[in-house]
């Protein structure tokens, strides 16, 4: 047995260099299973429909969790009860996609960023914070590229409430509110 060998191009390959293999697979049927969401998973869901954003908190540490956690992977306990965040926030990092939610390509791209949401009550710092990352309507390709959606003002855009069904989807997007 040889020792270890030195790569041939240690700095990597260039991305336009390599062909990358195209794969296709038929689509035979859908396929069909229930999914159990659990205490968490299903208040927040089910808060959604209702236009509400739920999370929960650990007293320990001082964390909201959004979306929900039942045990805390701070402290390795409980969390200590349940507490509604608001349907507003501070865009942290965004980027443009060219895929859809479905994995679909897109014509046009759409920004989709990580919101640090509001809680009454609670301060955060850009490390840990409760938060979701959702469509930003509102936001040009020129305000992602050039960082200016950073730190930006949004709010959630709810579908109607005849239309929600407890899904993330029932927040349309977050609509810039301002700087």
């Amino acid at each position: 047995m040889t020792g270890p060998t030195k790569p041939i191009n240690p700095r990597g390959t260039k991305y336009d260099r390599v062909e990358f293999p195209v794969f296709e697979f038929p689509v035979v049927g859908k396929a069909r299973y229930n999914y159990t969401t659990g205490e968490a998973l299903g208040r927040f869901l089910a808060g959604l429909r209702e236009g509400k954003i739920l999370g929960t908190y650990c007293n320990k540490c001082g964390r909201v969790f959004v979306p929900p956690r039942m045990y805390c992977s701070y402290c390795f306990r409980e969390v200590d009860g349940w507490v509604e965040a608001r349907d507003e926030g501070v865009v942290i990092t965004a980027v443009m996609s060219y895929i859809s939610a479905t994995r679909a390509r897109l014509e046009r791209p759409v920004a989709v960023g990580v919101i640090k949401l509001d809680v009454p009550g609670y301060q955060f710092d850009d490390h840990f914070f409760p938060g979701l990352m959702h469509y930003i309507c509102g936001a040009s390709e020129d305000d992602v590229k050039s960082m200016k959606i950073f730190g930006a003002r949004v709010k959630a855009r709810w579908k109607p409430p005849e239309q929600r069904t407890g899904s993330i989807t029932d927040i349309e997007c977050f609509e810039v509110a301002g700087p």
